[in-house]
């Protein structure tokens, strides 16, 4: 099975958005699909929250001027 990555879960989750509102889903379907679709949604702003830590870290040196630095992440 391929790694999850957030490209597959927006697909996922824009598929699931498209089934619920066909209107066509059983009540059960209709909550296994939403429970999916949580779960992707879930997965996709971690990846992003992540993302945006990692892209800069803005500070001010001290000249009181942007400095812009890598983030680096805390284990």
């Amino acid at each position: 099975m391929a790694k999850k990555t957030f490209e597959s879960a927006l697909k996922q989750l824009e598929n699931i958005v498209k089934e619920m509102e066909s209107g066509e889903l059983t009540l059960e379907k209709a909550v296994k699909k939403y429970e999916d679709g949580i779960a992707n949604s879930r997965f996709c702003l971690d990846i992003l929250d992540k993302t945006e830590q990692k892209i800069t870290q803005l500070t001010m040196d001290v000249d009181g001027k942007p400095d812009v630095s890598d983030f680096k992440e805390e284990l």
